[in-house]
C-alpha cells in the first residue's frame, strides 16, 4: 500500500471498522495524499494488513463508491476519484485541446479522435 495510505484501525473506537476505512481513506484523498486515478489496494489485500473481514473492507469501498470518492473498474480495481478528479479532467481535456490545435487538426478530428479513444 502507497505510504499515503497508511491506515490504522482502532479497535478501541466506539466507530465500527469500515466507517475508520472510509473516514481515513476520504482524509488521504481530500488531503491530496490519494490522488485521483490513484489504485486503492484490493478489498482482501486491505483487509488482510489490517486484521480486518474482507466484507468490512467492501462495505468501506462502496459506501466510498457511493460518496462520488473512488470508482470500482471490474478487474481493474477501485481507483480515487476525489474532489480533484474534476479538476485533473478538465486539465486533461485543456492539455489535449492544445496538443491538437497545435497539430493542426479541426475540432471535428479531434472530437472523431476523441470519441475513438473513449471507445477502446
Amino acid at each position: 500500500m502507497a505510504a499515503a495510505m497508511r491506515l490504522r484501525i482502532d479497535p478501541t473506537s466506539s466507530t465500527p471498522p469500515f466507517e475508520q476505512v472510509k473516514e481515513q481513506i476520504t482524509a488521504a484523498v481530500d488531503a491530496g495524499r490519494l490522488a485521483p486515478g490513484e489504485k486503492l489496494p484490493p478489498v482482501r489485500s486491505l483487509a488482510t494488513e489490517l486484521g480486518l473481514a474482507a466484507n468490512t473492507v467492501a462495505r468501506a469501498y462502496k459506501e466510498l463508491e457511493l460518496l462520488g470518492v473512488v470508482a470500482t473498474r471490474g478487474r481493474a480495481g477501485t481507483v480515487v476519484l476525489g474532489a480533484g478528479s474534476a479538476r485533473a479532467a478538465r486539465e486533461a481535456a485543456a492539455a489535449y485541446a492544445g496538443a491538437v490545435r497545435a497539430l493542426g487538426l479541426s475540432a471535428a478530428e479531434a472530437h472523431e479522435l476523441l470519441d475513438r479513444a473513449l471507445d477502446q
